[in-house]
């Protein structure tokens, strides 16, 4: 059993009276860990205060299914008292002995009775948890742009990939096809043609890039019907591979009854030449229009990125909600299946607001994210805004399952969270609530019921923001 001047060593207890001392010693319990040894887990219930007498512990926070470093304690420290004086049923990190140590345990009952009858200890477990709520919301804020930024740059890494890799394809395919033309291109000079044949083969490389820029939409089996009867009569004329060019001529829109006319044009011994010269060109015009769009995504997603982060912009000025939250969804794009339909409802009247442009632009992205994660990849998303008296109102809501009355009251508390263990912080929202509340002067609250779940962020237009 520990003895009472040991006690004393630990701040919390040095200036108890010899009968407070008997009283902790003797309704306390007394824990012995090695090296390695788990002394709590997050997600268990918090029905302990502990005490460190000796040794070392440290904890880690499960985030985003990694053990992320929180704390250290060293001897005279105590921990678990905020999980339990802030009514948290579980405990919100996991802690394990680094060194050997040696603690006291106390259970939840017999710390409120201390409390009650040692004012004391009260006033200095105030004093800890008022410093300790204060690094908390400090690591916090920083935490949550950590996820923020992991989200944005997992967004960005799965948009870019598509057309990065479109790009790199139509390039490689671009550089082959290149060198068919000038092979098609070096035939075509060696057969003899008239004037009136030269000029119709400028009319139809004019026609050609018409073609490629109007590629025709149709079903895949309509094509497939009419790239057999191109076969068949490119077979019949006595084009080489014909099976090779033909899908390309049906996507410009080259039928039979065309063919029929452009063959009366051109000599039969030179009509494989020619037309294998119009696929590649075709195709080359393809390419480089599906280069172009690749190119000009990776432009929009750049842009959307600087946007969201107002890169080279001052940090308060006055900013468009609209395109925040446009910025927003387009980097959350790769999160929004098909089956998530996404509504919205703009009131374009709307004023600029001075605020932090970037901050509220991680307010929407925790609003839609949580909203995308309730519908478990199927459902709606409806993104309002209007003016609301000196105020502008965004509402973002889905029809996802609600969320339960009695949850409802804690929802922007520091790290309560509905989801399971490593799934989520409990931070987004508090940060959300902190942004608009304390930074911007506003009002966020939330509406839910089965089916409908409604979050509700007023911002001041002329707001009196906060440094």
């Amino acid at each position: 059993m520990i003895d009472i001047q040991t006690l004393r060593l630990v701040p919390l207890f040095k200036q108890l009276t010899d009968e407070h001392m008997c009283w902790v010693v003797e309704h306390c319990n007394n824990l012995w860990l090695q090296p390695g040894d788990k002394l709590v887990t997050e997600g268990e219930p918090a029905d302990y205060l502990f005490v460190l007498l000796e040794g070392e512990i440290r904890l880690t926070k499960n985030v985003g299914g990694q053990e992320v470093y929180v704390a250290t304690y060293e001897p005279g420290s105590i921990f678990g008292e905020m999980s339990i004086l802030t009514n948290k049923p579980h405990y919100i990190a996991s802690g394990r002995a680094f060194k050997k140590s040696y603690l006291l345990q106390l259970e939840k009952g017999t710390f409120w009775d201390m409390l009650t009858n040692c004012p004391f200890i009260t006033q200095n477990i105030f004093s800890i948890m008022a410093q300790r709520l204060q690094n908390l919301e400090s690591t916090s804020q920083q935490h949550e742009k950590l996820i923020a930024l992991g989200t944005l740059a997992a967004g960005l890494a799965h948009e870019l990939n598509n057309p990065s890799a479109a790009s790199l394809r139509a390039a490689e395919q671009l550089q082959q096809t290149f060198h068919q033309l000038s092979s098609f291109a070096l035939n075509l000079n060696q057969h003899s043609m008239t004037e009136a044949q030269l000029a119709f083969i400028a009319k139809l490389q004019c026609e050609m890039k018409k073609r490629a820029a109007t590629e025709l939409e149709i079903d895949s089996l309509t094509q497939s019907d009419l790239e057999d009867e191109v076969a068949a009569w490119l077979e019949a004329h006595g084009v080489i591979d014909a099976w090779e060019i033909t899908p390309t001529l049906v996507r410009a829109g080259l039928d039979t009854e065309w063919l029929d006319t452009f063959a009366e044009h051109i000599a039969a011994d030179w009509l494989s030449d020619v037309l294998r010269w119009m696929e590649a060109t075709l195709a080359g015009i393809d390419l480089l229009n599906k280069l172009k769009h690749s190119t000009t995504r990776i432009s929009d997603l750049v842009k959307a990125v600087k946007d969201y982060s107002y890169m080279d912009q001052a940090p308060l000025q006055e900013v468009d909600v609209h395109q925040g939250i446009q910025s927003t969804l387009t980097i959350l794009n790769h999160k929004l299946k098909e089956s998530i339909v996404i509504t919205r409802e703009y009131d374009r009247n709307l004023p600029r607001i001075y605020a932090y442009g970037s901050q509220l632009n991680q307010v929407w992205t925790n609003l839609i994210d949580n909203a995308i994660d309730a519908l478990k990849q199927h459902g709606q998303i409806w993104i309002r805004t209007s003016r609301e008296n000196d105020s502008v109102l965004v509402e973002i809501a889905d029809n996802g399952p609600g969320i339960a009355p009695e949850i409802q009251p804690h929802i922007f508390e520091p790290f309560f969270t509905t989801k399971g263990v490593g799934q989520g912080t409990g931070l987004g929202l508090h940060l959300a609530y902190r942004i608009v509340v304390t930074h911007h002067q506003g009002d966020i609250r939330v509406i839910s019921q089965p089916g409908s779940t409604r979050f509700q962020v007023r911002l001041p237009i002329c707001c009196n923001v906060q440094t």
